[in-house]
């Protein structure tokens, strides 16, 4: 089954910036997303990194409104069933193999990929997936490396991931291949453990005044 480009297009397309969250206690997940989402950024990737991120991700899901709460770091088709299960309305991976393509087929929530190389963004293209995550940007190339995939492989368009920054974004975010970034430094762990929710909305008004 191809990928449902219609869904995750409306995901990357909500904001310049999806925010890439470690999330250790649930308890904190939704004045989060609260905040994201008073900033403007409303696509929120709460990776499957920790205990207790399938409760995180029912939590925003059930309980903020305007958010659009997905699963990142999906490895497998049982994380992707647990992941859809806890309120997932998009799915985010590293990398991708057959078996993660072949558990996406039975779900209609959308996977969003991650590919590094040519013969990566070929594979995944072959499959049917043309929206893709390109991980980890910085370490596999940068926004040069990325630009250089835009003609040869004109039908892929990327949410470039890993060390991408406020000051790094805009590099990404004028290629004709990408749709929109992903980073961290919007909600760090730090910022969430702190209670920081101003400092995160100021953050995230500052995302998404990015432009594409």
């Amino acid at each position: 089954m191809a990928q449902d480009i219609e869904k995750i297009e409306k995901v990357m397309c909500a904001a310049p910036v999806i925010p890439v969250l470690i999330v250790e206690d649930p308890r904190k997940a939704v004045p989060m997303a609260e905040a994201l989402v008073r900033g403007g950024l409303p696509a929120i990737e709460i990776t499957l990194r920790t205990a207790h991120a399938l409760e995180a991700i029912n939590a925003v899901n059930e309980h903020v409104e305007g958010a659009i709460v997905g699963a990142g770091t999906v490895l497998d088709g049982k994380q992707y069933d647990a992941a859809v299960s806890a309120g997932a309305r998009f799915i985010v991976s590293p990398g991708a193999t057959a078996n993660l393509l072949d558990a996406a087929d039975q779900h209609s929530v959308p996977l969003l990929p991650g590919a590094a190389t040519a013969s990566e963004v070929m594979f995944l293209l072959e499959r049917g997936y043309e929206r893709l995550k390109f991980f980890p940007a910085e370490q596999a190339g940068g926004a040069s490396y990325l630009k250089s995939l835009s003609s040869p492989l004109a039908a892929a368009k990327f949410c470039p991931t890993g060390g991408v920054s406020l000051d790094k974004a805009p590099d990404y975010l004028k290629l004709p291949n990408v749709l929109c970034v992903g980073g961290s430094w919007i909600a760090d762990a730090k910022a969430i453990a702190d209670d920081d929710w101003s400092g995160i909305e100021t953050r995230a008004k500052a995302a998404a005044a990015l432009k594409i």
